[in-house]
């Protein structure tokens, strides 16, 4: 393979450093660029809101492979900012890092694993101290610091990280209230069924939630506590505020590129850009569906891992389709949540009980046919269970609703 350029990748998160690897693993022999803001190593997020905040995991653990694999397969990781691509003449220019002038990069083929950014509330009192935000490890070790008995944690977003934060504050013995706009938890991402027993979890510890609200201004008191103003009128006094309302896409160096660009980068589906030799993956990337040809978006761990070796095959191509199924899941105290396929596209839904309230919803389209899984329930009850129902899905399988309601059935049976 020619080694006279290299192969460029923008952002060192989960997607980067697994792309990075795959390319070495793919026989690629030619120098592997890994370029991000960020000191660290790439890492893995997941353990962000859980692991890391109740102490139980420490940062190295959340690396995505030992330093000495980068320098095993010689990766150069370098600390920097992209300043601009240049598709025609296949370039990227960086700024800052140990050298400070700018300078530019050569590509074979290009990766834009950017990411995304927090969203940020624009309301008064937005930037004081103690209003935090929760996306990278330093963000996550500020918060962890935070976290002592009897702290008051006001938390602004009842979607999975907010609640995920929630919990592990719970667990840190700190007092927490989150706020919700929405009249539920998780509106946008599970049934509605199981957004009402995430919510009676949190109040059975402790949680005070407070739906269909939201803050107009956070005002900083003579004991340097945050007080968060309410819509709905009421206040709440809180010793942090970590405001967790998800992330936009980092899409700014593609709109620069002229590269095409919607709710993300959009990609086909070999995760190939508008641009000849430019890949994009992970968050930042919408992608058609593997279901129905829609375009989508997905911000999770499956998601990086999977297109992160799908685009490094085709930067090296192999023409390679993307085809993997959505898949998440969610650690809340000693529940899980999990949700497989795409429930959105169903039109039935059949519900598994499984005992100590515990249950699997199969979501069915016109035909019959399996297209969602979502659950919910404590760990030792629904795990091996969600994973079954996920192989059900991923598998196309098309059980009678009669045999997915029913719990005497095996479901190992029906794969």
């Amino acid at each position: 393979m020619p080694t006279s350029r290299a192969m460029v990748i923008v952002g060192a998160g989960h997607v980067g450093g697994r792309a990075a690897q795959a390319l070495r693993q793919g026989g690629w022999t030619g120098p592997i660029v890994l370029i991000g803001a960020e000191p660290h190593l790439p890492y893995e997020r997941p353990p962000l809101s859980k692991g890391l905040l109740t102490g139980v995991q420490d940062a190295a653990s959340c690396a995505l492979r030992p330093a000495a694999d980068y320098d095993a397969d010689q990766i150069s990781h370098v600390v920097a900012w992209v300043a601009s691509i240049d598709p025609v003449q296949r370039e990227v220019t960086i700024t800052g890092g140990p050298q400070r002038a700018e300078r530019r990069i050569a590509y074979e083929a290009l990766l834009l694993a950017t990411g995304g950014h927090l969203r940020r509330l624009d309301i008064p009192g937005a930037d004081l101290p103690g209003i935090l935000g929760l996306r990278t490890l330093d963000d996550a070790a500020q918060i962890a610091a935070r976290l002592q008995p009897g702290q008051h944690i006001a938390i602004v977003g009842g979607g999975f990280i907010g609640l995920e934060v929630a919990a592990s504050a719970r667990q840190r013995g700190c007092a927490v209230t989150v706020i919700e706009g929405a009249p539920r938890l998780l509106g946008r991402a599970v049934p509605e069924a199981i957004g009402v027993r995430v919510l009676a979890l949190h109040r059975a510890h402790g949680v005070d939630i407070r739906l269909g609200t939201l803050p107009t201004a956070f005002e900083r008191q003579p004991d340097g506590r945050t007080r968060v103003v309410l819509a709905d009128g009421a206040v709440v006094d809180a010793d942090t505020v970590i405001v967790g309302i998800g992330i936009a896409p980092s899409v700014e160096l593609a709109v620069q590129a002229g590269l095409t660009v919607q709710r993300g980068i959009v990609v086909d589906a070999q995760l190939a850009t508008s641009a000849p030799g430019v890949y994009a993956a992970g968050d930042v990337a919408e992608f058609p569906s593997p279901a129905n040809g829609a375009l989508i978006r997905q911000e999770t761990w499956q998601n990086a891992e999977t297109q992160a070796r799908v685009a490094a095959a085709n930067m090296l191509g192999q023409g390679i389709a993307f085809d993997a199924l959505p898949w998440f899941w969610s650690d809340q105290f000693d529940h899980q949540l999990q949700v497989s396929g795409e429930p959105a596209l169903g039109v039935t839904t059949v519900t598994r009980p499984l005992g100590d309230a515990a249950s699997i919803d199969f979501h069915l389209d016109a035909d019959g046919r399996l297209v969602g899984v979502s659950g919910f329930g404590p760990v030792s009850v629904v795990a091996k269970e969600l994973k079954l129902a996920r192989m059900l899905v991923e598998r196309h399988r098309q059980p009678t609703p009669a045999a997915l309601a029913d719990a005497a059935v095996k479901l190992k049976s029906l794969l």
